[in-house]
């Protein structure tokens, strides 16, 4: 395992600094060591109190990772380097650097994302005098280029200038990041500038935060994912790629904090462990209904096909289902791998049902017939109708026939508060309308769990 580390400063709230830096190199699979250089006191509201460790004590941390070499004789593979407060603190920390001759990222941090200075007045020549010529990459904002190079950067070409500028500093590479770029993220790009004596841009959808809100964390998570990424032996654009689309990635699926969205460095992989846990849940949901005896009486004519749905799914791509559906047989009943984004039917019933409970992740479709219903007031399942025929034009029959079948429980059909989700049907039906099959459409919060209810019908058609 690659080993890095990062020299900056603490965040109490966890949302940036040395915390973000280590959930970063957990996250994409690197050894993180970690040197701190000050301590802040800092919320959403900003920065309230600050405290620099003092320069002796950063050095002997360093001096105390180097020592340490891997089985490999190499200590650290990368650095990287955050809040560095003062220019005694600079000088400290590129002397070391240099003398151990380890490549790192310098992330230029001037300012909290909650507001609050990090770098004294007079530290700014300081950095870029010592750290700027021994770095391998330096990822100021759009801010921050300015303040270094002197440069107004209202627009992509003054920040091509301001690139070219930092460059003849001394770095070997710059990345100014583009989302403070009103013309990008007024266009729905987040546009990163690269340049090591070549210009390259690497963009992706701008995430706009909610009205008040404002991003935490960003720029320490890409410094430190881009580390991670060159430790690992990328060059410098797959890396800067890489980094790119994690910081994407933890702000998409970040966590709300007052006027925050903190980002979320292990939104990816409890996404990936999700899509695991999805698809096993499904494939042991299909078991059950394998063995579920009588199964075939309850498929209708058009087949069945059960999904789930991950966390916050989006689309139907989110949800995984049968191929070609559940269909009866001679030999029982078939069915086709299980995979995503394979039933366009199954995943809008889920994603619908969603709106109204994220929790109700899963739905079966089976046939409609008045026994059916019975079993399902046996179970004392919550049931309720929508009627096919009176879909308006335009509508989508899932998405209409749940609110529909909400309304029916004297609901809003709206979204509803958490405390209002108990009330929600477990079992819609329609009665079919002209060319379309009465259905039923059995709802839970997992396949297995929905497989289970299936089960509890069929023996009660016994």
């Amino acid at each position: 395992m690659k080993r890095v580390m990062t020299v900056g400063g603490s965040d109490c709230s966890g949302g940036a600094g040395i915390q973000a830096d280590i959930k970063t190199f957990s996250a994409l699979g690197v050894y993180g060591t970690s040197v701190l250089t000050a301590i802040t006191a800092q919320n959403s509201y900003g920065v309230q109190a600050k405290h620099e460790v003092p320069v002796e004590l950063v050095e002997a941390q360093i001096e105390s990772i180097m020592s340490e070499a891997s089985d490999k004789g190499i200590a650290v593979d990368y650095a990287k380097t955050g809040m560095l407060y003062s220019s005694a603190m600079i000088e400290m920390v590129a002397k070391q650097l240099k003398k151990h001759k380890i490549p790192f990222v310098l992330d230029p941090v001037m300012k909290a994302g909650s507001g609050g200075l990090l770098l004294e007045d007079d530290a700014l020549n300081t950095l870029i005098e010592l750290l700027i010529p021994i770095c391998e990459i330096v990822t100021p904002n759009v801010p921050e280029a300015s303040f270094i190079s002197g440069l107004e950067i209202r627009n992509k070409e003054d920040a091509k200038e301001a690139a070219v500028k930092i460059h003849k500093m001394g770095a070997s590479a710059v990345i100014i990041k583009g989302g403070h770029l009103e013309q990008e993220t007024a266009a729905g790009k987040a546009t990163d500038l690269i340049y090591d004596g070549d210009f390259g841009e690497i963009s992706n959808e701008y995430i706009k935060p909610k009205k008040g809100k404002i991003v935490h964390g960003a720029g320490c998570s890409f410094s430190a994912a881009l580390t991670a990424e060159l430790a690992k032996g990328k060059n410098l654009r797959d890396a800067a790629l890489a980094a790119k689309k994690f910081v994407h990635d933890a702000i998409s699926g970040g966590e709300e904090l007052s006027n925050l969205i903190v980002v979320n460095q292990v939104h990816g992989l409890r996404k990936d462990a999700d899509r695991y846990f999805v698809l096993e849940n499904v494939k042991e949901a299909v078991r059950m209904l394998k063995r579920t005896k009588k199964i075939e009486n309850i498929i209708p004519e058009v087949g069945t096909n059960i999904g789930m749905a991950i966390e916050g799914a989006e689309s139907e791509h989110d949800v995984a289902a049968v191929d070609g559906r559940i269909v009866p047989t001679k030999e029982g009943i078939h069915t086709g791998c299980i995979d995503f984004g394979v039933s366009n039917h199954v995943a809008r019933m889920i994603l619908a049902m969603m709106k109204q409970d994220k929790e109700k992740r899963s739905a079966i479709n089976i046939k409609y017939s008045p026994k059916i219903i019975d079993a399902c007031k046996e179970s004392e399942m919550r049931i309720s109708p929508f009627e096919r025929g009176k879909e308006p034009l335009g509508e989508k029959t899932m998405e209409w026939g749940v609110r529909e079948a909400i309304r029916k429980l004297s609901l809003d059909g709206k979204a509803l508060p958490k405390e209002k989700v108990e009330f929600l049907p477990d079992v819609i039906f329609d009665l079919g309308a002209v060319g379309k099959e009465p259905m039923v459409r059995i709802f839970g919060n997992t396949a297995v769990e929905v497989a289970g209810k299936v089960k509890r019908i069929t023996e009660s058609l016994e």
